[in-house]
């Protein structure tokens, strides 16, 4: 092992100037006795962008829990998600 030279440290260190706080919304749909298991599995998977193994276990919570946090992220991410949710029928709303 060879010891530090003196120019190894005099490398540039880049610090962060601001830090940026964003609000963490939760998109949350809720179970209903309408809609099918596939119809809320198709929905997840082309709105939220999930894998079918993702939603299919989200519809699972859904189902067994009365709901379930599908998607994280803020509110200008989440409100189009949540609108094209309950456009195709089914419950959701975006909460903190």
């Amino acid at each position: 092992m060879q010891p530090f030279e003196e120019n190894d440290w005099s490398t540039d260190v880049h610090v962060l100037d601001e830090v940026v706080e964003t609000d963490v919304h939760n998109l949350v749909v809720f179970n209903d006795d309408v809609n099918t298991f596939e119809h809320v599995i198709d929905t997840l998977i082309d709105v939220c962008e999930h894998t079918p193994e993702q939603a299919e276990q989200c519809t699972l919570l859904i189902h067994y829990k009365g709901k379930c946090s599908v998607k994280n992220g803020s509110w200008e991410e989440l409100v189009p998600m949540r609108n094209e949710i309950c456009r195709r029928g089914i419950s959701a709303e975006v909460l903190n």
